[in-house]
């Protein structure tokens, strides 16, 4: 496993205050209507994000997730005026404007989204694997999924394919607790999602994901695994999201002290606490790279706001057109 340094700590305080940071612009022009549809925030997630992205070899690996998944790719390399100008619509976005919130991509980066059907990344995610193992390429796909998901009879499937396949993935349940605004309890008999993977025989486990370190440990075991031909690993992050599952979220499925008494084990606030006691950097030092953020943040804020809005002409440079389709005959 990769050692956890100073440097690493530093890291992770300076991402994940930023991913913070970016997250708050987001609701904050969400409300003046300068983004708009959907919009799910990551706020109180971040240790599984900046974890991971630890264990991971970010020139070869990928990454697919549902559609809270705005600073997933900032992590892998993207560049975050590119991901807001593409949740402003702008044509300077990640996708020219035309995916949104929900459907960040970059090719480059191996970030293969940002889906909107609940469940729907997660074949995908096997899929991806599939195409390394067949063309004997040693990278890991990192598949994630939101504890509502795990409804889905695709995850099922996908589940038995890799073991049987024994593809080079790694499926990560990020279990905030309320999916959309139902509680776990209230979907399941077992509260452990985890457990899902024993009926395939797949390595599973549970998992502190309020702590990078954690999750950089067992994310590496897993990681380790199936770069080596020892197949998928079932991961289920124990998380929590402060804000409501997107922006038009009432949240009446819980109360204002259940959010602070996380809030208590905030994973920013605990990496803040490691550097401090280690005497990693001072509080001034904190304070600079806090500065640091909210410039960047400002600095993407405004390059969103002076982008252009795609010509109209966009639309059909999109459209896939195939004039010789095969079996087509003739034009209706």
């Amino acid at each position: 496993m990769k050692k956890i340094t100073k440097e690493v700590y530093l890291k992770w305080y300076e991402d994940m205050f930023f991913w913070r940071k970016f997250e708050d612009k987001l609701a904050a022009v969400y409300i003046q209507q300068k983004v708009r549809g959907f919009l799910h925030l990551y706020n109180g997630q971040e240790a599984v994000l900046a974890g991971a992205l630890h264990a991971m070899d970010l020139e070869k690996d990928r990454m697919i997730t549902a559609y809270r998944n705005h600073v997933q790719p900032i992590g892998m390399g993207v560049d975050p005026k590119k991901v807001m100008a593409e949740l402003y619509g702008k044509v300077t976005g990640t996708s020219k404007g035309m995916g949104g919130s929900m459907h960040i991509f970059s090719k480059e980066h191996r970030f293969y989204g940002g889906h909107g059907i609940v469940g729907g990344q997660i074949p995908l995610g096997a899929g991806l694997a599939f195409a390394d193992k067949y063309f004997k390429r040693d990278s890991v796909t990192l598949c994630y999924m939101g504890d509502g998901a795990v409804r889905q009879g695709s995850l099922h499937e996908a589940f038995n394919l890799a073991m049987l396949w024994q593809l080079p993935v790694v499926f990560i349940c990020e279990n905030n607790g309320y999916a959309m605004g139902t509680s776990v309890a209230r979907t399941s008999h077992s509260t452990d999602i985890w457990k899902l993977g024993l009926g395939y025989e797949m390595p599973c486990g549970p998992v502190d994901g309020m702590d990078p370190a954690i999750v950089a440990k067992e994310m590496d075991k897993a990681i380790e695994r199936a770069r080596t031909g020892g197949g998928p690993t079932f991961l289920e992050m124990k998380t929590y999201r402060y804000r409501g599952h997107s922006m038009s979220d009432a949240q009446h499925y819980r109360t204002k002290e259940e959010v602070e008494e996380y809030k208590k084990i905030d994973p920013i606030t605990q990496v803040k606490d490691v550097i401090l006691e280690k005497g990693y950097a001072s509080e001034d030092d904190l304070k600079k790279i806090d500065k640091k953020v909210k410039d960047l943040v400002k600095e993407c804020e405004k390059f969103a706001e002076d982008s252009d809005f795609p010509p109209k002409e966009q639309l059909y440079d999109t459209v896939y057109e195939q004039e010789d389709y095969p079996f087509l005959q003739h034009k209706l």
